[in-house]
Formats: structure tokens, C-alpha cells, sequence
């Protein structure tokens, strides 16, 4: 019998909410996290919102870690601390080698680079250069949380832009079956310093709206691209078996995973996310009908929107099964968006809510059934999409514990 990978812990850093708790108590009041930029001056940028953490890392985290590490580090730290706590275990006292980290990221180096780039500009050539940084500030990041709590098992990064973090997942939920005992996965992210901020805008997916309400509005009529934030979920996945008997809360399972690439432009041929939100079903043994929500990837670029609602439409049927965004009150966090809105539909199926889409209120040319406010009904299963620059598609089944 191949080994169910069980959700026992979750650690949430939002624009909205630094918890668990506290991230969902405001997303299903409706509380965004997106406002001006201050991180650094934005005054000769376009774009100038963004959903920051605002994050005290002196509360969090020991004096030796705090000069030694980044932002978004920091934020990741925190993160799988208290994801760990949630879950109830100490990795150090499990048998060596059994638990791992599994993450995501595709922007949080930025940040780091831009420093060591600073360093190498004040201080000289003997300074290792931003593009040697941004190659491993990945492996660095994870090998924190590594080191921080004794986890030498399976671990490794995942960078596939904004589907890492279900890609992260689905590699987890491999070592989970091959007997690894517990591991960390998810992802944290965001590069909201100067460099990372020229990298995003030459993707020309950014809103430029200086309107916190209005700029970031997927499936709308008005919709002209996304805000970037930062943060995002890391998860403590466990063998269920090995859950069940030390008597741990666990939301739910990862019941099923796909993937797929789209083509290459112009070729005439679909486009991969119908197929992957296909496999992911398949996977998980379900048909369409037993999906009770499924959280959007919700790019806010016309094109992707329709995409996405036609990929919809084309398994569930038009309005055939509720859809939601809650990053519209956090912002496109990177590789960290995906696995918080996982946790996001491990919450709904814990509590039997569904959080909303906030200021979207002109998709109906969409065929969808968006939730716009926090909506009480049973859940059951929910299915999580995201989509990254280059082609990538990945789509995750979560399903609540058989009782």
C-alpha cells in the first residue's frame, strides 16, 4: 500500500497575517495586505504596490541568526518553526537521516544578490558576484532550516516560478512514499528590493495602479496584471500511518499532483493546464464532480484569465464548481503563493469556509463561479493551481482526513 502524505503542521508569513491564525482570520474578513511600497523608494518605478511583511525578526528569531541571514531567510525561518510547533514534533529527536527539506523558491534571491552585488561594487572583485549569489541563496535558504533543526534527510530545491511550491510538494510527497518520516516543504518568497522589482517588470504582467483596491483584479473586466508580494507557507508532511500513532492533528492529505508544460507559441496546440488539473485528478482518484473548491492560479493578465476559465470550464462545466483567489489580498508571493493556498484549502476544510476574491466584480464573461465573500459551506476536497514564466503548470489535489 503506497504510503498517504498527511498535513500535520502549517507556518504562514502573509502581507496579511504573520500565523497561521492570524492570516486566515484576515483573509476570510476580506483584509488585504497590499499597499504602498516602502521597502525602497519606488518614486521612479511604475509599479508601487506590493503585499509586504512587515516582519520583526529580533521577536522571532536568535540575535547569532539574525546578522547572518536575509529577509526572506529570516521569514523562512520563522515559517518552519512554526510549522513545526504546529505539528506537535521535534525532528532532532526522530532517527537521523528520516526527515528533510523540500522547498520552493524563484525570487527571494534577488534580495541577496543585490547585496553581495553592492558588496562587490564598494569593496572589489574578491566579493563573490550577484549571479554566483542568486545560484545558491536557494541551497542557502533551505539549508537553514536544515541545519537549524538536525534534518539531514531528503532535501533540495524546486524552482519552476510560481508552480514550485506544488512542485515541491509533489516531490515531498515522493520521499514521503519511498519512507522518508517527515519533511518540510512548501515554499517562502518574494524580491522586493530594486533588482528583483527591473526583473519582475520585464515580465510585463505588473499592475501599475496606485489604487490598492483596483490593481489587482484576476477574471475582471478591469484585470491589468498582478501586485508582487513576498512570504508564503512551509508545511510539515508526515507518513499518516507514522501521524496517526504519535495521535497528531492532521488537516489533510496531498491526494494528487500533476504537471505539464504548454507548448510552444504559436504551435496552435492547448495549452497544459486543463491537462494537469486533469492528471492531478486522476491521480488522486477523483472525478470532477467530487472537488468542492478550487483555488486559481489567478494571473490577472486577460489572456491567462481566459485560459484558465476555459480549463475550468472544460472539466467542471461552466459555473460547476466554486473558484476563489485569495491572493488578491497578498499579492503574487512567487514560489511562496502556491503552497499558501494550500494551506489556505487545508483551512476551508478544517473550518467549512471558503475564503473570497476580494474588489473582483466584473468576471462574469468568465462562466465562473467566483466566491467574492467568505462563503460556509462543507469542504471536502479542493484543488490548488499555479502557473510559472516558461510554460510550467502544476495542479494539487488536498483532501480532508477519512474519518
Amino acid at each position: 500500500m503506497t504510503a498517504a502524505a498527511a498535513v500535520t503542521g502549517l507556518g504562514v508569513i502573509a502581507p496579511n497575517g504573520e500565523g497561521t491564525e492570524a492570516y486566515w482570520k484576515s483573509t476570510l474578513a476580506g483584509v488585504s495586505g497590499i499597499g504602498e511600497l516602502t521597502r525602497f523608494d519606488s518614486a521612479d518605478y511604475p509599479a508601487k504596490l506590493a503585499g509586504e511583511v512587515r516582519f520583526d525578526a529580533a521577536a522571532h528569531l536568535s540575535s547569532r541568526l539574525i546578522p547572518q541571514t536575509d529577509h526572506m531567510t529570516r521569514l523562512s525561518l520563522a515559517a518552519a518553526d512554526w510549522a513545526l510547533a504546529d505539528a506537535g514534533i521535534a525532528p532532532s529527536e526522530l532517527p537521523d537521516f528520516s526527515t528533510g527539506v523540500i522547498t520552493a523558491a524563484t525570487a527571494g534571491g534577488f534580495e541577496f544578490g543585490q547585496r553581495e552585488l553592492e558588496n562587490l561594487w564598494s569593496k572589489g572583485p574578491k566579493y563573490v558576484s550577484a549571479y554566483q549569489s542568486y545560484a545558491w541563496f536557494y541551497a542557502v535558504n533551505t539549508g537553514q532550516i536544515s541545519i537549524q533543526h538536525g534534518m539531514r534527510g531528503p532535501s533540495g530545491v524546486v524552482v519552476s516560478d510560481q508552480a514550485g511550491g506544488l512542485d515541491a510538494l509533489a516531490q515531498s510527497r515522493r520521499q514521503i512514499r519511498k519512507g522518508t518520516r517527515l519533511i518540510i516543504s512548501g515554499g517562502v518568497d518574494g524580491s522586493l528590493c530594486p533588482w528583483g522589482w527591473v526583473a519582475q517588470m520585464a515580465g510585463d504582467r505588473m499592475s501599475t495602479s496606485r489604487d490598492p483596491e483596483d490593481a489587482y483584479l484576476p477574471f475582471d473586466a478591469r484585470a491589468a496584471g498582478h501586485v508582487p508580494g513576498e512570504g508564503g507557507a512551509l508545511l510539515v508532511l508526515e507518513d499518516a500511518e507514522s501521524a496517526r500513532r504519535r495521535g497528531a492533528q492532521v488537516y489533510g492529505e496531498i491526494a494528487g499532483y500533476g504537471a505539464t508544460m504548454d507548448p510552444r507559441p504559436g504551435s496552435g496546440r492547448e495549452p497544459g493546464l486543463r491537462r494537469a488539473l486533469a492528471v492531478a485528478l486522476e491521480d488522486a482518484g477523483i472525478t470532477p464532480a467530487e472537488v468542492d473548491v478550487v483555488f486559481a492560479d489567478a494571473a490577472a493578465v486577460p489572456e491567462l484569465d481566459r485560459i484558465e476559465a476555459d480549463a475550468l470550464s472544460a472539466l467542471f462545466g461552466a459555473g460547476g464548481v466554486a473558484v476563489t483567489a485569495p491572493k488578491t489580498m497578498t499579492g503574487r508571493l512567487a514560489a511562496g503563493a502556491a503552497p499558501l493556498d494550500v494551506a489556505a484549502a487545508l483551512l476551508s476544510i478544517r473550518d467549512g469556509v471558503i475564503p473570497p476574491t476580494v474588489n473582483v466584480s466584473r468576471a462574469d464573461r468568465y462562466d465562473l463561479d467566483l466566491v467574492t465573500e467568505a462563503r460556509r459551506t462543507p469542504v471536502r476536497t479542493a484543488v490548488v493551481l499555479a502557473r510559472g514564466h516558461g510554460g510550467f503548470n502544476s495542479a494539487v489535489v488536498v483532501r480532508g482526513e477519512a474519518k
